[in-house]
């Protein structure tokens, strides 16, 4: 309530602004994107980066596509919103006018941004300015008293993601009222923390985000929400439970000892290549070398005592935690990165790459497969798992088409010779032609898009396999179930991705995704793999197999 007491006391453009600020904070993050982060061309340093943001339909192309899909969707989401501020209290007509100022103030936002194709590239992404530059950029917008408002002082500089995204806004600040801005703050808000207030709310919520753009019909029981939002925002304290009582023994040890052996096959394939020079391939090596492995879980876990949880609010549970981890990001802003730090906990299924630490971080669950709990599998399922579509997959994140402009030490740095970049290039457009083909309904996948995951895969299978033929099993070519020791790992492979989405949401994930739909993920790349031809006697012709002058082989 006294959120929206805030917002209904804004009465010109500073405490519009300081309005902003407080949301950003409280984990709403309306009008622009901001955060502290590691500077891509200086990686030892924390910076301030502004970035688009704050579309409630979160993709610019939900508000311009004119097929009938989308135009249903944009017709719904001003409904859903108009509900929601009659939830609020407002009469339906007030409610209406409401929905329609969100729509047009959002559309305005999405005007103004980028496509998700062209957030791929780092270098065109990145603006260092100093903020007195800022300030003349966006004259609406003083931006030293801003970043005050942020919890940032003394800024000198800022890395603007997308300029022209800023100038837009600046114009909007002087062609929207404060009234409507003060409806678009309240939209917000309630769009944030729905999830967390009375049934009416979350039932609003899940009818449009996850039924309309999902096409889930029926909503988890609210205690396995809650268990879900509690390892969302204490997931270190959890994490540490879940080592200790879940994981088993020599778990940390597997991953590192898989780990390394991709990162061995992976320096013999670079070697190798035939498309690459020797100074090149030089400086690949000495990236490959440096990536650092985090894997299992971290040697020292975040201290989250000073969060301040009581039994009366769930949903001030929530803002407490949003406020904690919002000032544990701002408290970096000037001092050293840690790189030693974790941003994935232990029982997380999932794994990530960074470039600015060179690193890939594979938390401890990765390597529990189901019908496998409290048990190692075998060496075909860990490197068809853990090899291919974990280590090998993160590594090649290193050299993909956003990673590999970043260099042994994490910096936004060309290490590239012009020869090799032009080759390099020509090898992942034809990955991106590949993928622009699939089909998912009646819309194509996105093959520029999501080329960085499906160049990780490519690279990932191969150099799963390879390290995977180095061991015993599959020396020995022993027989499991009837199937070789070559089948089951790519059997594994693609389990890796088993999945069951409904339509709708595999629409949502090619509007919205940088990974493509997980059939792809399964047959892109196996479709451009000889060992995987000969491993089932796949003959030339096969949907399964790319022709020869089709076929892809990057790393």
């Amino acid at each position: 309530k006294e959120e929206f007491i805030a917002i209904t006391a804004v009465s010109d453009r500073n405490s519009l602004l300081a309005s902003i600020g407080h949301l950003h904070s409280i984990g709403a993050n309306p009008a622009f994107s901001f955060y502290v982060s590691q500077d891509d061309k200086i990686s030892s340093k924390h910076a301030l980066f502004l970035q688009q943001g704050g579309l409630g339909l979160g993709e610019r192309d939900y508000y311009f596509n004119t097929d009938p899909e989308t135009k249903i969707i944009r017709a719904e989401y001003v409904k859903h919103v108009q509900a929601m501020f009659q939830l609020l209290g407002e009469p339906v007509l007030s409610a209406s006018s409401a929905a329609n100022v969100v729509a047009k103030i959002e559309t305005e936002l999405a005007k103004n941004s980028r496509k998700m194709e062209a957030l791929r590239d780092p270098i065109k992404n990145y603006n260092k300015m100093s903020v007195a530059k800022l300030n003349t950029l966006t004259a609406a917008i003083n931006w030293d008293k801003t970043f005050t408002e942020f919890g940032i002082s003394k800024a000198d500089s800022v890395i603007v993601g997308q300029p022209e995204f800023f100038t837009g806004l600046n114009s909007m600040l002087n062609t929207f009222s404060i009234a409507d801005w003060k409806t678009y703050l309240k939209w917000n808000l309630i769009n944030s923390y729905a999830s967390y207030l009375s049934d009416d709310f979350q039932n609003q919520n899940f009818k449009f985000y996850s039924t309309t753009l999902s096409g889930i019909k029926k909503q988890k029981p609210r205690w396995k929400r809650v268990v879900q939002q509690t390892d969302n925002s204490l997931g270190d304290l959890i994490g540490q439970v879940y080592v200790d009582e879940y994981l088993p023994k020599g778990s940390k040890e597997k991953l590192l000892e898989i780990g390394n052996n991709i990162r061995s096959v992976y320096a013999d394939h670079i070697k190798k290549l035939d498309w690459m020079s020797a100074i090149t391939k030089q400086k690949a090596l000495q990236k490959l070398d440096k990536i650092v492995m985090k894997v299992g879980y971290p040697d020292k876990w975040k201290d989250l005592s000073a969060i301040a949880i009581d039994k009366k609010s769930y949903c001030k549970n929530v803002i407490e935690v949003n406020k904690f981890f919002y000032k544990y990001m701002t408290n970096k802003f000037g001092q050293p990165v840690d790189r030693n730090e974790w941003s994935m906990q232990p029982q997380t299924y999932n794994a990530y790459y960074n470039p600015s630490n060179n690193e890939i971080v594979v938390p401890a669950c990765n390597i529990i497969v189901p019908g496998f709990e409290g048990k190692m599998p075998d060496d075909a399922i860990l490197y068809g798992i853990i090899g291919g579509s974990t280590f090998g997959h993160e590594i090649t994140h290193g050299f993909d088409d956003q990673g590999s402009q970043y260099d042994q030490n994490g910096n936004l740095n060309n290490w590239w010779t012009s020869d090799d970049l032009k080759k390099f290039k020509q090898k992942t457009g034809l990955i991106v032609s590949q993928f622009n083909k699939f089909k998912v309904g009646s819309k194509n996948v996105n093959g520029s898009n999501t080329q960085g995951e499906n160049i990780a895969d490519l690279g990932g299978v191969v150099m799963g396999f390879e390290a995977f033929k180095k061991t015993a099993q599959y020396k020995n070519k022993v027989i499991i179930s009837k199937l070789s020791p070559e089948q089951r790992y790519f059997l594994s492979y693609g389990y890796a991705w088993m999945v069951n989405n409904t339509k709708e949401a595999l629409s949502q994930q090619v509007m919205t995704d940088v990974h493509a739909p997980a059939q792809y993920r399964i047959n892109g790349p196996l479709a451009n793999n000889e060992d995987f031809f000969k491993a089932f006697n796949i003959k030339e012709g096969s949907p399964m197999r790319q022709s020869k002058k089709d076929m892809v082989v990057i790393w």
